[in-house]
């Protein structure tokens, strides 16, 4: 038995599209109309007429007030959500309203806003991608243009830090990443509460003016309710931490003072390697740089015969390594006391260790030791751990985007990648 194709009459086509535009985008004071295929420029797409209700009265853009007709003006077409892969457009004459207060002015519609081309639906459909694809990807997918995909990221971010909610702030992590070639940096400052991390702010550069410019837009109601902030050692945000936010516990935690121990111990082995080719030495730091930085429980089997056979030479190498290996014992303390007394005694054996990478390292942890010590303080309950895992998501959301020209397209990438800012509300929600 064969099946026959069910012929549908135009205006029956018209009504199921009718019907679900009213099922799922429905305004006040508006009606669909006519709904038909347009070819332009040798393309296909599909037209909706949307007319006014009759006897609803226009509502003037600037006041939001309702006011008599002025005038008409032609017809403007609005980009709408794809269909089938054919672009959609909703067509309509806007009015002019003679408002009292505002004198002539054009009509307030509520599918888009001012004089974007784009619906506000449509800009939330290519925001929704964007956190999904990278933005070129999102305008390639949907046939429209870069520009039109990061103005509506740019809407959606704008009406989210808008309406977004900045109380009950305790906790916040300083850092910066960055986002150009050459010394170019942003500096991120997130929010690190139990159960609620997200981005607080972007500032261009990492200086002073920055930070400031962070506490002066949270204000000092807001300042003076931080409990506690994690940062490096870079010395703009210790200085301005401490200006501005001065009753808040301020730590430096355990990651970055590792990755000053590890780049020590990596100067270490190179300067001496070198010494070792120099003067006719067998060569036996050779492939042994992640055999010194990696913990043993990452270690290859390859690497960890490697290390072994290292540990029987008596070379500036492993004096540095084993150094670091026993203050890894330090983050294992409860007590602050303690925990001070042995960085004392290990900062007084590295002083004596002839080891000039590592007596850096160690003068640097002396001129901290109280915001180290901060740490055990907050009961280990806070690190910039949080943070560097957030400046990896910042990078790998630069990274999708191949970059950006303009600090202005970073700032609203990483808001909208890391900021849980809130969506305007509509009618039918993205999965």
């Amino acid at each position: 038995m064969s099946l026959r194709p069910i012929k549908t009459k135009p205006k029956e086509q018209q009504m199921q599209l009718k019907t679900i535009l009213n099922r799922c985008h429905k305004f006040k004071s508006f009606v669909y109309d006519q709904v038909r295929f347009v070819s332009s420029h040798g393309e296909k797409h599909i037209e909706v007429e949307v007319v006014p209700r009759r006897n609803s009265k226009a509502v003037c853009s600037c006041c939001d007030r309702s006011a008599p007709l002025y005038d008409r003006l032609n017809k403007r077409h609005f980009e709408f959500i794809p269909l089938w892969g054919y672009r959609v457009f909703l067509v309509y004459r806007m009015r002019r309203v003679n408002c009292t207060h505002c004198g002539v002015k054009v009509e307030q519609v509520p599918w888009a806003r001012g004089k974007r081309e784009l619906t506000d639906t449509y800009q939330q459909f290519l925001a929704h991608w964007a956190k999904k694809l990278s933005w070129k990807e999102v305008a390639v997918s949907f046939r429209t243009s870069w520009k039109k995909v990061f103005q509506a990221v740019e809407y959606i971010v704008e009406w989210g830090l808008e309406h977004r909610e900045l109380c009950g702030v305790t906790a916040i992590g300083v850092d910066e990443i960055a986002w150009r070639k050459g010394h170019n940096y942003l500096t991120m400052v997130y929010q690190i509460d139990a159960g609620n991390t997200r981005l607080l702010w972007v500032g261009k550069d990492r200086t002073v003016k920055t930070l400031l410019r962070f506490f002066r837009f949270f204000g000092k109601e807001r300042n003076l309710e931080l409990k506690y902030v994690c940062s490096d050692m870079w010395r703009p945000y210790i200085k301005v931490i401490k200006k501005k936010a001065g009753q808040a516990l301020h730590i430096l935690d355990r990651f970055h003072i590792v990755a000053k121990l590890n780049k020590a111990i990596d100067q270490v082995r190179a300067g001496e390697h070198r010494q070792m080719l120099e003067g006719g030495y067998e060569p036996v730091l050779t492939n042994s740089r992640w055999c010194l930085l990696k913990r043993r429980e990452n270690m290859t089997e390859k690497q960890e015969a490697k290390l072994s056979d290292l540990l029987q030479y008596n070379l500036k190498s492993i004096r540095a390594y084993l150094l670091k290996e026993d203050f890894s014992g330090f983050w294992e303390y409860v007590s602050t006391a303690w925990a001070e007394k042995f960085l004392d005694r290990w900062c007084t054996r590295v002083m004596r260790s002839r080891i000039e990478p590592m007596k850096k390292v160690a003068k640097t942890i002396r001129k901290h030791k109280p915001l180290i010590l901060n740490w055990f303080k907050a009961k280990k309950a806070f690190s910039s751990g949080v943070v560097e895992g957030l400046n990896n998501k910042a990078k790998v959301t630069t990274r999708n985007s191949y970059g950006f020209r303009t600090y202005r397209g970073a700032e609203i990438a990483l808001y909208h990648a890391l900021g849980n800012l809130p969506t305007p509300p509509m009618t039918h929600r993205f999965c």
